[in-house]
Protein backbone atom coordinates (compact mmCIF):
# COMPACT_ATOMS: atom_id res chain seq x y z
CA UNK A 1 0.00 0.00 0.00
CA UNK A 2 2.66 2.07 0.63
CA UNK A 3 4.31 2.18 -2.39
CA UNK A 4 0.81 2.41 -3.95
CA UNK A 5 0.63 5.82 -2.61
CA UNK A 6 4.08 7.23 -3.04
CA UNK A 7 4.26 6.14 -6.44
CA UNK A 8 0.48 6.40 -7.73
CA UNK A 9 0.53 10.03 -6.83
CA UNK A 10 3.36 10.66 -8.76
CA UNK A 11 2.12 8.97 -11.56
CA UNK A 12 -1.26 11.04 -11.13
CA UNK A 13 0.64 14.39 -10.86
CA UNK A 14 2.12 13.66 -13.99
CA UNK A 15 -1.04 12.27 -16.06
CA UNK A 16 -2.30 16.06 -15.09
CA UNK A 17 0.34 17.71 -16.44
CA UNK A 18 2.40 18.84 -13.52
CA UNK A 19 6.43 18.92 -14.44
CA UNK A 20 8.39 15.90 -13.12
CA UNK A 21 10.06 18.02 -10.05
CA UNK A 22 7.32 19.35 -9.06
CA UNK A 23 5.53 15.95 -9.29
CA UNK A 24 8.42 14.19 -7.12
CA UNK A 25 8.18 16.75 -4.83
CA UNK A 26 4.92 16.47 -4.12
CA UNK A 27 4.28 12.55 -3.90
CA UNK A 28 7.25 12.88 -1.79
CA UNK A 29 5.06 14.74 0.90
CA UNK A 30 1.97 12.67 -0.03
CA UNK A 31 4.55 9.80 1.43
CA UNK A 32 5.38 11.61 3.86
CA UNK A 33 2.03 12.29 5.29
CA UNK A 34 1.04 8.41 4.54
CA UNK A 35 3.71 7.18 6.92
CA UNK A 36 3.56 10.26 9.78
CA UNK A 37 6.91 11.59 8.85
CA UNK A 38 7.15 14.91 9.77
CA UNK A 39 7.20 17.77 7.04
CA UNK A 40 10.94 19.27 8.35
CA UNK A 41 12.42 15.84 7.14
CA UNK A 42 10.96 15.67 3.41
CA UNK A 43 12.83 19.96 3.67
CA UNK A 44 15.94 18.65 5.17
CA UNK A 45 16.84 15.62 2.48
CA UNK A 46 15.73 18.06 -0.15
CA UNK A 47 18.23 20.47 1.20
CA UNK A 48 21.01 17.83 1.53
CA UNK A 49 20.30 16.43 -1.67
CA UNK A 50 21.43 19.57 -3.31
CA UNK A 51 24.50 20.24 -0.85
CA UNK A 52 26.76 17.65 -2.27
CA UNK A 53 30.26 18.89 -3.69
CA UNK A 54 30.34 16.47 -6.87
CA UNK A 55 27.24 18.64 -8.08
CA UNK A 56 29.47 21.55 -8.51
CA UNK A 57 30.18 19.67 -11.80
CA UNK A 58 26.84 20.51 -13.53
CA UNK A 59 26.98 23.67 -13.54
CA UNK A 60 30.60 23.84 -14.81
CA UNK A 61 30.14 21.56 -17.46
CA UNK A 62 27.09 23.43 -19.01
CA UNK A 63 28.61 26.80 -18.68
CA UNK A 64 31.73 25.29 -20.39
CA UNK A 65 29.67 23.29 -23.15
CA UNK A 66 27.44 26.25 -23.88
CA UNK A 67 30.18 28.35 -23.83
CA UNK A 68 31.85 26.13 -26.89
CA UNK A 69 28.83 25.13 -28.76
CA UNK A 70 28.24 28.76 -29.20
CA UNK A 71 32.01 29.89 -30.08
CA UNK A 72 32.73 28.61 -33.02
CA UNK A 73 34.01 25.67 -31.76
CA UNK A 74 31.81 23.30 -33.60
CA UNK A 75 32.36 24.48 -36.92
CA UNK A 76 36.39 23.93 -36.50
CA UNK A 77 35.62 19.81 -34.94
CA UNK A 78 33.58 19.29 -38.37
CA UNK A 79 36.30 21.06 -40.46
CA UNK A 80 39.02 18.85 -38.46
CA UNK A 81 37.34 16.05 -38.99
CA UNK A 82 36.87 16.18 -42.24
CA UNK A 83 40.28 16.30 -42.49
CA UNK A 84 41.07 12.65 -41.01
CA UNK A 85 37.98 11.00 -42.44
CA UNK A 86 36.43 13.27 -45.34
CA UNK A 87 38.30 11.79 -48.34
CA UNK A 88 36.42 8.32 -48.27
CA UNK A 89 33.15 7.66 -50.17
CA UNK A 90 30.77 8.97 -47.89
CA UNK A 91 33.22 10.82 -46.17
CA UNK A 92 30.66 13.45 -44.57
CA UNK A 93 28.65 10.74 -42.68
CA UNK A 94 31.73 9.78 -40.83
CA UNK A 95 32.82 13.62 -40.28
CA UNK A 96 29.61 14.13 -38.74
CA UNK A 97 29.75 10.72 -36.45
CA UNK A 98 33.57 12.05 -35.45
CA UNK A 99 32.87 15.58 -34.76
CA UNK A 100 30.07 14.50 -32.86
CA UNK A 101 32.98 11.95 -30.55
CA UNK A 102 35.03 14.85 -30.31
CA UNK A 103 32.10 17.47 -29.41
CA UNK A 104 30.63 15.07 -26.86
CA UNK A 105 33.97 14.76 -24.84
CA UNK A 106 33.96 18.70 -25.02
CA UNK A 107 30.31 18.96 -24.13
CA UNK A 108 29.15 15.98 -22.74
CA UNK A 109 25.54 17.24 -23.97
CA UNK A 110 23.41 15.28 -26.67
CA UNK A 111 21.62 18.07 -27.19
CA UNK A 112 23.87 20.72 -27.49
CA UNK A 113 25.86 18.15 -30.03
CA UNK A 114 23.23 17.63 -32.51
CA UNK A 115 22.62 21.14 -32.33
CA UNK A 116 25.70 22.53 -32.80
CA UNK A 117 26.88 19.67 -35.27
CA UNK A 118 24.11 19.17 -37.28
CA UNK A 119 23.42 23.25 -37.98
CA UNK A 120 26.34 22.63 -39.70
CA UNK A 121 26.37 19.53 -41.28
CA UNK A 122 23.00 18.34 -42.42
CA UNK A 123 23.04 21.66 -44.84
CA UNK A 124 26.38 20.25 -46.20
CA UNK A 125 25.60 17.11 -46.39
CA UNK A 126 22.31 17.73 -48.29
CA UNK A 127 24.43 20.02 -50.75
CA UNK A 128 26.36 17.22 -51.22
CA UNK A 129 23.50 14.77 -52.69
CA UNK A 130 23.12 13.10 -49.08
CA UNK A 131 19.44 12.35 -48.72
CA UNK A 132 18.48 15.33 -45.58
CA UNK A 133 16.54 12.89 -43.51
CA UNK A 134 19.65 10.48 -43.59
CA UNK A 135 21.43 12.94 -42.51
CA UNK A 136 19.32 13.77 -40.26
CA UNK A 137 19.08 10.14 -38.38
CA UNK A 138 23.46 10.36 -38.89
CA UNK A 139 23.60 13.47 -36.76
CA UNK A 140 20.65 12.30 -33.71
CA UNK A 141 22.59 8.85 -33.38
CA UNK A 142 26.24 10.09 -32.96
CA UNK A 143 24.66 12.61 -30.25
CA UNK A 144 24.16 9.80 -28.39
CA UNK A 145 28.11 9.36 -27.79
CA UNK A 146 27.96 12.83 -25.44
CA UNK A 147 26.08 10.74 -22.57
CA UNK A 148 28.95 8.17 -22.44
CA UNK A 149 32.05 10.21 -23.52
CA UNK A 150 33.65 12.05 -20.43
CA UNK A 151 32.39 14.82 -19.45
CA UNK A 152 29.00 13.42 -19.12
CA UNK A 153 26.71 15.68 -16.52
CA UNK A 154 24.43 12.44 -16.80
CA UNK A 155 27.20 10.48 -15.13
CA UNK A 156 27.24 13.10 -12.41
CA UNK A 157 23.59 12.84 -11.46
CA UNK A 158 23.74 9.25 -11.40
CA UNK A 159 26.83 9.19 -8.87
CA UNK A 160 24.95 11.15 -6.57
CA UNK A 161 21.34 9.28 -7.28
CA UNK A 162 23.80 6.28 -6.07
CA UNK A 163 24.24 8.13 -2.88
CA UNK A 164 28.06 9.00 -3.63
CA UNK A 165 28.84 5.43 -3.48
CA UNK A 166 30.01 5.08 -7.26
CA UNK A 167 32.98 7.67 -8.00
CA UNK A 168 32.37 10.14 -11.20
CA UNK A 169 36.08 9.73 -12.04
CA UNK A 170 35.24 6.01 -12.60
CA UNK A 171 32.09 6.81 -14.74
CA UNK A 172 34.00 8.98 -17.20
CA UNK A 173 36.51 6.46 -17.35
CA UNK A 174 33.85 3.82 -17.98
CA UNK A 175 32.06 5.73 -20.89
CA UNK A 176 35.24 5.94 -23.30
CA UNK A 177 35.17 2.46 -24.86
CA UNK A 178 31.10 2.36 -24.67
CA UNK A 179 31.37 5.56 -26.58
CA UNK A 180 34.21 4.85 -29.17
CA UNK A 181 32.15 1.42 -30.03
CA UNK A 182 28.62 3.57 -30.54
CA UNK A 183 30.66 5.72 -32.65
CA UNK A 184 32.60 2.96 -34.62
CA UNK A 185 29.34 0.68 -35.08
CA UNK A 186 27.73 3.92 -36.59
CA UNK A 187 30.80 4.83 -38.81
CA UNK A 188 30.92 1.16 -40.29
CA UNK A 189 27.38 1.15 -40.65
CA UNK A 190 27.30 4.52 -42.65
CA UNK A 191 30.59 2.80 -44.88
CA UNK A 192 28.33 0.36 -46.10
CA UNK A 193 25.38 2.79 -46.88
CA UNK A 194 27.83 4.85 -48.49
CA UNK A 195 29.05 2.29 -51.09
CA UNK A 196 25.12 1.07 -51.74
CA UNK A 197 23.82 4.18 -52.70
CA UNK A 198 26.84 5.73 -54.31
CA UNK A 199 27.37 8.76 -51.89
CA UNK A 200 30.30 11.09 -53.24
CA UNK A 201 34.13 11.29 -52.01
CA UNK A 202 35.04 14.19 -49.87
CA UNK A 203 38.07 16.45 -51.85
CA UNK A 204 41.42 15.55 -50.47
CA UNK A 205 42.32 18.72 -48.63
CA UNK A 206 45.99 19.87 -49.16
CA UNK A 207 48.52 19.79 -46.99
CA UNK A 208 49.11 22.91 -46.07
CA UNK A 209 45.31 23.76 -45.17
CA UNK A 210 45.01 20.66 -43.40
CA UNK A 211 47.76 21.57 -40.97
CA UNK A 212 46.12 24.98 -40.90
CA UNK A 213 42.76 23.07 -39.74
CA UNK A 214 44.54 20.73 -37.13
CA UNK A 215 46.16 23.94 -35.37
CA UNK A 216 43.09 26.08 -35.18
CA UNK A 217 41.03 22.74 -33.60
CA UNK A 218 43.70 22.14 -31.30
CA UNK A 219 42.61 24.71 -29.44
CA UNK A 220 39.13 22.96 -28.28
CA UNK A 221 40.42 19.38 -28.43
CA UNK A 222 43.02 20.06 -25.49
CA UNK A 223 39.86 20.43 -23.25
CA UNK A 224 39.24 16.59 -23.96
CA UNK A 225 42.87 16.07 -22.83
CA UNK A 226 42.59 18.45 -20.20
CA UNK A 227 40.04 17.18 -18.88
CA UNK A 228 41.21 13.22 -19.00
CA UNK A 229 44.72 13.71 -18.33
CA UNK A 230 44.06 16.06 -15.24
CA UNK A 231 41.67 12.78 -13.75
CA UNK A 232 44.08 10.25 -14.67
CA UNK A 233 47.30 11.70 -13.54
CA UNK A 234 45.69 12.68 -9.91
CA UNK A 235 46.46 16.24 -11.00
CA UNK A 236 42.79 17.17 -10.18
CA UNK A 237 39.39 15.27 -9.33
CA UNK A 238 36.21 14.98 -11.35
CA UNK A 239 34.32 17.86 -10.01
CA UNK A 240 37.74 19.89 -10.26
CA UNK A 241 37.96 19.61 -13.60
CA UNK A 242 34.62 20.66 -14.72
CA UNK A 243 35.99 24.09 -13.05
CA UNK A 244 38.86 23.87 -15.29
CA UNK A 245 36.54 22.95 -18.50
CA UNK A 246 35.41 26.58 -18.07
CA UNK A 247 38.04 28.44 -17.46
CA UNK A 248 40.03 26.57 -20.63
CA UNK A 249 36.68 27.39 -22.88
CA UNK A 250 36.13 30.55 -21.66
CA UNK A 251 39.85 31.50 -22.57
CA UNK A 252 40.05 29.49 -26.09
CA UNK A 253 36.72 31.08 -26.86
CA UNK A 254 36.88 34.78 -26.16
CA UNK A 255 40.76 35.31 -26.78
CA UNK A 256 42.08 32.59 -29.07
CA UNK A 257 38.81 32.03 -31.55
CA UNK A 258 36.94 35.60 -30.63
CA UNK A 259 34.17 34.60 -32.79
CA UNK A 260 32.04 35.30 -29.28
CA UNK A 261 30.74 39.09 -28.53
CA UNK A 262 31.51 40.22 -24.62
CA UNK A 263 27.96 41.43 -25.20
CA UNK A 264 26.58 38.14 -25.48
CA UNK A 265 28.24 36.87 -22.32
CA UNK A 266 25.77 37.95 -19.67
CA UNK A 267 22.29 36.48 -21.93
CA UNK A 268 24.23 32.80 -22.05
CA UNK A 269 25.26 32.71 -18.38
CA UNK A 270 21.59 33.67 -18.14
CA UNK A 271 20.85 30.57 -20.29
CA UNK A 272 22.82 28.88 -18.30
CA UNK A 273 21.75 29.70 -14.63
CA UNK A 274 17.93 28.83 -15.58
CA UNK A 275 19.12 24.76 -16.78
CA UNK A 276 21.00 24.70 -13.69
CA UNK A 277 17.96 25.75 -11.38
CA UNK A 278 15.92 23.27 -13.24
CA UNK A 279 18.53 20.32 -12.93
CA UNK A 280 19.05 21.36 -9.21
CA UNK A 281 15.41 21.62 -8.15
CA UNK A 282 14.77 18.36 -10.14
CA UNK A 283 18.12 16.51 -7.98
CA UNK A 284 16.63 18.00 -4.72
CA UNK A 285 13.04 16.62 -4.63
CA UNK A 286 14.08 13.64 -6.64
CA UNK A 287 16.82 13.19 -3.25
CA UNK A 288 13.73 13.56 -1.18
CA UNK A 289 11.50 10.86 -2.73
CA UNK A 290 14.17 8.55 -3.00
CA UNK A 291 14.20 9.42 0.89
CA UNK A 292 10.56 8.54 1.42
CA UNK A 293 11.07 4.91 -1.27
CA UNK A 294 14.04 3.84 1.09
CA UNK A 295 11.19 4.37 4.43
CA UNK A 296 9.05 2.45 2.43
CA UNK A 297 11.64 -0.19 1.96
CA UNK A 298 10.53 -0.19 -2.15
CA UNK A 299 13.86 -1.01 -3.11
CA UNK A 300 14.15 -3.83 -1.22
CA UNK A 301 10.78 -4.92 -2.05
CA UNK A 302 11.71 -4.48 -5.94
CA UNK A 303 14.79 -6.13 -5.30
CA UNK A 304 12.96 -9.69 -3.90
CA UNK A 305 10.17 -9.32 -6.69
CA UNK A 306 13.09 -9.33 -9.42
CA UNK A 307 14.94 -12.16 -8.14
CA UNK A 308 11.99 -14.06 -7.45
CA UNK A 309 11.15 -13.96 -11.28
CA UNK A 310 14.63 -15.54 -12.23
CA UNK A 311 18.01 -16.13 -10.27
CA UNK A 312 19.71 -15.95 -13.91
CA UNK A 313 22.13 -12.38 -14.19
CA UNK A 314 21.23 -12.07 -17.86
CA UNK A 315 17.13 -12.58 -17.86
CA UNK A 316 17.12 -9.95 -15.02
CA UNK A 317 19.36 -7.64 -16.76
CA UNK A 318 17.34 -8.40 -19.90
CA UNK A 319 14.16 -7.30 -18.14
CA UNK A 320 15.75 -4.52 -16.59
CA UNK A 321 17.09 -2.93 -20.16
CA UNK A 322 13.16 -4.02 -21.42
CA UNK A 323 11.82 -1.59 -18.59
CA UNK A 324 14.51 1.39 -19.25
CA UNK A 325 13.96 1.52 -22.66
CA UNK A 326 10.43 1.80 -22.13
CA UNK A 327 10.21 4.52 -19.70
CA UNK A 328 12.82 6.29 -21.88
CA UNK A 329 10.64 6.86 -24.57
CA UNK A 330 8.12 8.62 -22.34
CA UNK A 331 10.18 10.18 -19.38
CA UNK A 332 13.62 12.51 -19.93
CA UNK A 333 17.19 10.97 -18.65
CA UNK A 334 17.58 13.20 -15.84
CA UNK A 335 14.86 12.31 -13.92
CA UNK A 336 14.47 8.68 -14.80
CA UNK A 337 18.51 8.51 -13.77
CA UNK A 338 17.22 10.41 -10.10
CA UNK A 339 14.04 8.33 -9.77
CA UNK A 340 15.31 4.71 -11.21
CA UNK A 341 18.92 4.48 -9.72
CA UNK A 342 18.01 4.15 -5.81
CA UNK A 343 15.15 1.16 -7.03
CA UNK A 344 17.19 -0.26 -9.05
CA UNK A 345 20.69 -0.50 -7.75
CA UNK A 346 19.93 -2.61 -5.02
CA UNK A 347 18.92 -5.37 -7.32
CA UNK A 348 21.80 -5.17 -9.84
CA UNK A 349 24.29 -5.34 -6.90
CA UNK A 350 22.56 -8.42 -5.56
CA UNK A 351 22.96 -10.41 -8.82
CA UNK A 352 26.69 -9.19 -8.80
CA UNK A 353 26.92 -6.60 -11.30
CA UNK A 354 29.30 -3.49 -10.55
CA UNK A 355 27.60 -0.28 -9.84
CA UNK A 356 29.91 1.51 -12.65
CA UNK A 357 28.89 -0.79 -14.89
CA UNK A 358 25.46 -0.88 -14.71
CA UNK A 359 25.78 3.31 -14.87
CA UNK A 360 26.94 2.25 -18.57
CA UNK A 361 23.83 0.26 -19.36
CA UNK A 362 21.53 2.95 -18.16
CA UNK A 363 23.26 5.56 -19.67
CA UNK A 364 22.77 3.58 -23.26
CA UNK A 365 19.48 2.77 -22.54
CA UNK A 366 18.29 6.08 -21.77
CA UNK A 367 20.14 7.52 -24.66
CA UNK A 368 18.46 5.17 -26.63
CA UNK A 369 15.13 6.76 -25.12
CA UNK A 370 16.67 10.53 -25.94
CA UNK A 371 16.09 9.80 -29.40
CA UNK A 372 12.62 7.53 -29.58
CA UNK A 373 9.60 9.54 -29.91
CA UNK A 374 6.83 10.31 -28.12
CA UNK A 375 9.40 12.51 -25.95
CA UNK A 376 12.95 12.19 -27.48
CA UNK A 377 14.37 15.50 -26.77
CA UNK A 378 17.44 15.29 -28.79
CA UNK A 379 14.90 13.87 -31.93
CA UNK A 380 13.11 16.82 -31.16
CA UNK A 381 16.10 18.90 -31.58
CA UNK A 382 17.31 17.33 -34.78
CA UNK A 383 13.82 17.53 -37.06
CA UNK A 384 14.24 21.21 -35.84
CA UNK A 385 17.49 21.52 -37.36
CA UNK A 386 16.87 19.73 -39.98
CA UNK A 387 13.05 21.39 -40.76
CA UNK A 388 12.01 17.73 -41.01
CA UNK A 389 8.67 16.20 -39.79
CA UNK A 390 8.98 13.43 -36.66
CA UNK A 391 7.92 10.93 -38.69
CA UNK A 392 10.55 11.35 -41.80
CA UNK A 393 13.34 11.50 -38.78
CA UNK A 394 11.84 8.12 -36.94
CA UNK A 395 11.57 5.98 -40.64
CA UNK A 396 15.39 7.34 -41.31
CA UNK A 397 16.44 5.92 -37.98
CA UNK A 398 15.38 2.25 -37.89
CA UNK A 399 18.66 0.87 -39.06
CA UNK A 400 20.44 3.15 -36.36
CA UNK A 401 18.06 1.72 -33.71
CA UNK A 402 19.62 -1.22 -34.69
CA UNK A 403 23.03 -0.65 -33.85
CA UNK A 404 21.93 1.31 -30.62
CA UNK A 405 20.79 -2.20 -29.68
CA UNK A 406 23.46 -3.57 -30.67
CA UNK A 407 25.87 -2.10 -28.42
CA UNK A 408 23.60 -1.70 -25.42
CA UNK A 409 23.48 -5.57 -25.55
CA UNK A 410 27.00 -5.61 -25.80
CA UNK A 411 27.73 -3.31 -23.25
CA UNK A 412 25.22 -5.08 -20.74
CA UNK A 413 26.68 -8.26 -21.20
CA UNK A 414 30.51 -7.54 -21.62
CA UNK A 415 31.44 -5.74 -18.57
CA UNK A 416 35.15 -5.67 -19.67
CA UNK A 417 34.44 -2.85 -22.15
CA UNK A 418 33.11 -0.66 -19.58
CA UNK A 419 35.09 -2.03 -16.52
CA UNK A 420 38.86 -2.09 -18.51
CA UNK A 421 39.86 1.67 -18.10
CA UNK A 422 38.74 2.24 -14.99
CA UNK A 423 40.47 -0.76 -13.53
CA UNK A 424 43.49 0.20 -15.27
CA UNK A 425 43.66 3.50 -14.11
CA UNK A 426 42.63 2.66 -10.86
CA UNK A 427 39.67 5.11 -10.51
Amino acid sequence: MDALILLGSFVLLMLIGMPVAYALGLAALVGALWIDLPLDGVMIQIASGVNKFSLLAIPCFVLAGAIMAEGGMARRLVAFAGVLVGFVRGGLSLVNILASTFFGAISGSSVADTASIGSVLIPTMEKEGYPRDFSTAVTVSGSVQAILIPPSHNAVIYSMAAGGSVSVAALFMAGVFPGLLLGLSLAVYCLYVARKRNFPKGRLIPLREALRICGDALWGLMTMFIILGGIMSGVFTATESASIAVVWAFFVTMFIYRDYKWGDLPKLMHRTVKTVCIVMILIGFAASFGYIMTLMQIPMKITTAFTTLSDNRYVILAMINIMLLALGTLMDMAPLILILTPILLPVVKAIGVDPVHFGMIMMVNLGIGLITPPVGAVLFVGSAVAKLRIEQVVRAMGPFFVILLFVLVLVTYVPAISMWLPRAVGV
